[in-house]
């Protein structure tokens, strides 16, 4: 037995492929579900049920998927170039904290319509830097840019920790370590009443778009594909690939940064350390399971919310840790890689 690369992958093959990851996962963590003695399917229905039961549940299943969605993109554009970005959580709250600043010392004054693009711009801005760092290690001193992004991730923490506990701690939280407030003005508008769902989810869904656009459409879509399958190739080609990894990482941490620059701007309002649980490193996840196409980071992303934000109602409805999600997470990546394997590779005898 042997496995033998595929010449051609079948689209019915390629679009099946994250279903059955899914389908996979979801069996295996039903037999974990089963062993601690509770009904499987009355399981997954009650996480259905918490996710998009109510108008309350689905709004907040959605705004949990926003960043998300920016987070998974920044994984896949990068990892489409064969860029390792694993520092989107460090470019998060960089790009978060960086609008809390800014909204808080220099455009706290202007009206919102000239501040949210400001900020939003800013937020993106400081997660480019971030990220380009490690790349001009790489490209200077060939130096793994795994391992300077995650340690990156550490280092932006504490420095957003330092700050907001000194020079941008908001006097009026009786002590509880937090930034100073974004303005009124500078908070994204409600895509319907009562509720957080806001206008990132609309910014996110549309820079999908646009990143399918490019990467299908476009010759630097080409080169960044080039630069992924075929770094040595690509340069024989004419690929400029220095100069193809700079708009990459500049896409990339963009979208990271921005992924903080919303969250603050639309749902919390000021910066704490726990403003992301895991954003960044769940965004890997969910590039993953949409196999880097940015399409499909959005369905992805929806699935990994309503993972997170059902699993807490099911988990008081039948006593199930909630850290099931997390199972059911990781089980997909998992089960995804594998799926993406034969979709590659045939066994042959």
């Amino acid at each position: 037995m042997r496995f033998e690369r595929r010449e051609h992958r079948p689209i019915a093959l390629v679009i099946a492929t994250p279903l059955i990851a899914i389908a996979a996962a979801l069996v295996l963590a039903g037999i974990l579900i089963a062993i601690v003695g509770a009904p499987v399917l009355e399981a997954y229905w009650l996480i259905l049920k918490s996710a998009f039961g109510s108008r309350l549940s689905a709004t907040e299943t959605l705004t949990r998927a926003t960043p998300l969605i920016l987070t998974g993109l920044a994984a896949a554009v990068a990892f489409r170039a064969r860029l390792w970005n694993i520092g989107a959580e460090g470019q998060l709250y960089l790009g978060a904290i960086t609008v809390a600043w800014a909204s808080s010392q220099l455009l706290g004054d202007l009206p919102g319509i000239v501040q949210i693009p400001l900020l939003l711009f800013l937020g993106a801005l400081a997660g480019m830097i971030l990220l380009l760092v490690p790349l001009w290690m790489r490209l200077r001193f060939t130096v793994d840019e795994v391992v300077t992004t995650l340690l990156l991730n550490f280092v932006a923490v504490l420095f957003v920790s330092m700050l907001i506990d000194t020079v941008l701690k908001d006097p009026m939280a009786f002590g509880w370590p937090q930034s100073q407030p974004v303005a009124d003005a500078a908070m994204l508008p409600k895509l319907l009443a009562r509720s957080r769902l806001h206008l990132g989810l609309g910014i996110a869904v549309a820079l999908a778009f646009v990143l399918a656009f490019v990467q299908s459409r476009t010759v630097f879509g080409m080169q960044s594909r080039a630069a992924g399958l075929n770094p040595e190739g690509a340069v024989f080609a004419g690929v400029p690939l220095g100069r193809t990894l700079v708009i990459v990482a500049c896409i990339s941490g963009g979208l990271a940064g921005l992924a903080g620059a919303v969250e603050v701007m639309g749902v919390q309002g000021y910066v704490t350390t726990e403003l992301s649980p895991g954003f960044g490193y769940s965004g890997i996840v969910v590039a993953m399971l949409a196999n880097l196409n940015p399409l499909g980071v959005v369905l992805a992303a929806l699935f990994t919310a309503t993972m997170f934000v059902g699993a807490d109602g099911m988990s008081r409805s039948l006593g199930i840790p909630s850290y099931i999600a997390d199972v059911i997470v990781a089980l997909s990546l998992l089960t995804m890689l594998v799926a993406v394997f034969f979709t590659q590779y045939r066994i042959r005898r």
